[in-house]
């Protein structure tokens, strides 16, 4: 990476979230950033810099690109329903294959979603309330508990 653009990534890091809003305005055609942290913005603005100066990308990378964003999307953790998709599956759930960590009373736990249930431990559960059960010994909502 050229050292002037190194340089001007950097020193923005240092700037007050007014003079980065400022900034992202500028770069991104008169558009206000979005209400987000002052280091997202950062990221947005070393992207946008960085893209002007080699480009953005190529046409091909951006089909594959919304390609996955349509198959996974990463905000919402939802897959494309297919044939074999439970319509009944609580929306709020990860898809299966996550890793859901939480961290209580000092130690670090591990869920993973599993199709049909959740498997901490080595024990498998059918609901995250009962998960968070086991781990609290207490009656919890498996969604809140989580922070989902």
């Amino acid at each position: 990476m050229d050292t002037a653009i190194l340089s001007e990534i950097l020193a923005l890091k240092n700037a007050t979230l007014e003079e980065m809003r400022a900034k992202y305005t500028e770069l991104y055609d008169g558009k206000e950033p979005p209400n987000i942290s002052k280091i997202e913005i950062w990221k947005k603005i070393a992207y946008k810099i960085q893209e002007r100066e080699y480009g953005g990308l190529s046409e091909e990378a951006e089909d594959v690109k919304n390609q996955l964003i349509k198959k996974h999307d990463p905000i919402n953790n939802k897959t494309v329903r297919s044939t074999d998709w439970n319509p009944h599956r609580d929306k709020r759930l990860p898809i299966p294959g996550t890793i859901i960590t939480k961290a209580y009373k000092g130690k670090t736990f591990q869920v993973k979603v599993l199709e049909r249930g959740f498997e901490c431990n080595g024990h498998v559960y059918k609901t995250l309330g009962a998960v968070a059960r086991a781990i609290t010994g207490a009656h919890w909502s498996g969604y809140l508990f989580f922070n989902l």
